[in-house]
């Protein structure tokens, strides 16, 4: 197939790419488009060039499948420098979301138009690089320093109107027909005599250097603040500021030698790794047999936090949603809960107040569970108490159709159990939300083991519309997510229990890049729901288990973190974020005395290793059990949902980075003092044992 072919239309010609499905930016892309600027710029009877690409959207990017391989093929840096420097206007005619490679290729040429839906972005900082293709010099050539630096540095989508509003784009077309609005403009250019523009020769919005130079040093701060760990970020930077002090053909090399040290830092591997991992989530056994059920109407019981965070989640969809409380002044909560959050969003300006309306109109909230027998799907959010949770689906499976789908949003509970009061349990599946549930991205798909195809599929397309990251789990206690949690909640309260203090250990986790350390999510959350779960534990725990009282006696005190103003941390007006509360080392003290250990110091390296290594072996145990389709997935989970490093790739990327062998060496010292919690799992042994990694098994 020959991905760029072109044409003479006139005087005009028309250079047409079509790489499906996004018209990635791969090496026989760039040889085509390079071969047909070549060819067309040598023609004396073409007076224009138009590049369009009429399939899903103009050029998406780079095919990030080649960064650090060696390809045969020119690199996009050398198309995009040729482009610019024809004595022929050229146009890029833009739709769809052109984004890094794809801006770039348009920047390069000389007046872009675009449809009106488009949307453009440099978005490379989300995978540990920076635009390598003359992005760093071009845009702040055309939208300001400031914007460029933002749109770099966040990776955002900007919609053609403020892309055209800040000189990104120069006209908006009519309609989205790529191909007739590039030749339209091009004659027109041509009509009014147009010069030939190479973007490296506008300068107006960068000769105020005073002026540049105050708003890169303001970035730069707040860049050390947001992404102290981050390369790419501060390269970003270095290139357009130290590109506004050499001529253009330098500041392109540089540009390129900071690309090349983004590809060899490991945060790109990291990111790249979570990049195909979240396209990987949709790759599960029952989406390729069963057909989506199209959804409009939701019901939710319960209004506390994640019965209002999944009610605004689906509102925000689109979705009819009727929620079901259990007396009126628990509706009056859960309303001016919702409400106050809608009028910040007013306030901040993400919505207007007609948006905000709009939206409420789609929530009604009643005591009757009778006024869900419309609904297509109702999630259960009420306490994570099993006996509770079968009473409402024993009460669904009598008001709701036989064709509604019954969800849970149980965090830890056995999704089989609460199915088997149903009727028909091939319509109940496990809906883990994270909080706040409107907010937070991730999704656990909890498939039963009577959970028909279709139901699974429908819940894939609820969460692609609540724009959320779905993740599919089998049935355990605590699915992926807090299975791996209360694994490393434990050995964490072991290193506590042996001397370590919280503090240091939260302190160790926050320099590894985590956005939080353990004992402040377990204070964000409340200690009184792991309390919960620990009792709720207690009559199956081995007589043999390891267990630390530490967090007990924690919540004996009320301590439940942020709700109660005091946890491990303390909270309130005047107190600086990270305050210790002082008494939890006399509980820990106090706690080792108890049980007659003497306390040890731990190194930095040695909290690391535990916590790496509590997650990587319950990672296994998942694996194993087929609780997770494959190691990439659990990774997603973290990133997306526990605050894990984006930019390390996840818990099972970051261990394949360290050497499975390193890691289970030290699953295999720790099981020395502890063989009951460290036994080394056996899929482990068998990776290392075959020189394989967890890469191996995606």
């Amino acid at each position: 197939m020959t991905e760029v072919k072109h044409t003479i239309i006139d005087e005009i010609g028309l250079i047409e790419i079509s790489n499906p499905p996004v018209n990635a930016i791969s090496a026989s892309v760039r040889k085509g488009l390079l071969n047909s600027i070549n060819e067309l710029g040598a023609n004396n009877l073409i007076k224009a060039i138009v590049i369009a690409a009429p399939g899903r959207t103009f050029l998406a990017g780079a095919d990030i499948k080649e960064f650090g391989k060696n390809v045969d093929g020119p690199i996009l840096s050398e198309v995009c420098d040729k482009i610019e420097v024809l004595d022929k206007v050229v146009v890029a005619s833009l739709h769809g979301t052109p984004l890094g490679g794809g801006l770039e290729v348009a920047m390069s040429a000389h007046y872009r138009i675009a449809a009106p839906k488009t949307k453009v972005g440099l978005p490379e900082v989300l995978l540990g690089i920076l635009p390598g293709a003359g992005g760093t010099q071009r845009l702040p050539r055309l939208c300001g320093v400031s914007m460029a630096l933002d749109m770099m540095l966040t990776g955002r989508h900007v919609n053609i109107d403020e892309a055209f509003k800040n000189g990104i784009i120069d006209e908006i077309a009519e309609d989205d027909d790529t191909v007739k609005n590039g030749i339209s403009y091009a004659r027109r250019l041509l009509k009014r005599n147009s010069d030939v523009r190479p973007t490296s020769e506008i300068s107006d919005k960068i000769d105020n250097l005073d002026e540049i130079k105050k708003t890169i040093e303001k970035i730069k701060s707040e860049t050390l603040i947001k992404a102290k760990n981050l390369f790419s970020p501060h390269a970003i930077i270095k290139s357009v500021e130290e590109g506004l002090n050499l001529s253009f053909p330098n500041a392109i090399d540089n540009e390129r030698r900071l690309f090349k040290e983004c590809i060899e830092s490991p945060q790109r591997q990291g990111l790249i790794h979570s990049f195909f991992a979240e396209r990987a989530i949709t790759k599960v056994p029952e989406l390729e047999l069963g057909k989506p059920k199209e959804l409009k109407k939701i019901g939710v019981i319960g209004g506390g936090t994640m019965g209002t965070g999944i009610s605004m989640a689906a509102m925000n969809a689109g979705f009819s949603v009727v929620m079901i409380e259990q007396n009126d002044e628990a509706i009056e909560k859960a309303l001016t809960k919702i409400n106050a959050t809608y009028d910040r969003n007013v306030k901040l300006g993400r919505i207007s107040s007609e948006q905000k309306n709009q939206i409420m109109s789609l929530f009604t909230a009643v005591t009757n569970m009778d006024n869900l027998i419309d609904r297509e799907l109702v999630i259960e959010a009420v306490f994570e108490n099993m006996e509770i949770k079968k009473q409402v689906f024993a009460k669904l499976n009598t008001i709701c159709s036989k064709e509604c789908i019954l969800a849970s949003n149980t965090s830890y509970l056995d999704v089989n159990e609460i199915a088997s009061v149903v009727e028909n349990p091939s319509r109940v599946i496990g809906l883990h939300f994270f909080s706040p549930a409107n907010i937070m991205k991730l999704l656990e798909i909890v498939v039963a083991d009577k959970t028909s195809d279709d139901t699974v599929a429908t819940a894939f397309l609820l969460a692609k519309r609540m724009k959320k990251v779905p993740v599919r789990s089998g049935v355990c206690d605590g699915f992926i997510g807090n299975r791996v949690l209360s694994k490393y909640l434990i050995g964490t309260y072991h290193m506590v229990e042996d001397g370590a203090s919280p503090f240091h250990i939260d302190t160790v986790l926050r320099n590894f890049g985590c956005a939080m350390g353990v004992f402040q999510v377990i204070d964000l959350a409340g200690g009184d729901i792991g309390w919960a779960t620990r009792k709720r534990k207690a009559p199956f725990r081995h007589k043999d288990d390891r267990y630390v009282e530490i967090a007990d006696r924690v919540c004996e005190n009320g301590w439940f973190g942020q709700k109660t103003s005091k946890g491990y941390y303390l909270y309130g007006d005047g107190i600086k974020p990270l305050t210790a509360n002082p008494e939890i080392n006399i509980i820990c003290e106090n706690e080792r005395q108890r049980v007659g250990i003497k306390p040890k110091s731990f190194s930095d390296q040695e909290i690391l290793d535990k916590y790496i290594a509590a997650m990587v072996f319950e990672g296994v145990k998942i694996l194993q059990e087929k609780i997770a389709i494959r190691p990439s997935d659990i990774d997603v989970v973290y990133t997306n949902g526990y605050g894990f490093p984006r930019w390390r790739g996840g818990p099972m990327k970051y261990a394949d980075m360290v050497g499975l062998d390193k890691i289970l060496l030290n699953i295999q010292k720790f099981s020395e003092e502890d063989p009951r919690f460290w036994s080394p799992p056996e899929l482990l042994i068998d990776l290392v044992k075959n020189n394989k990694n967890f890469d191996s098994l995606n």
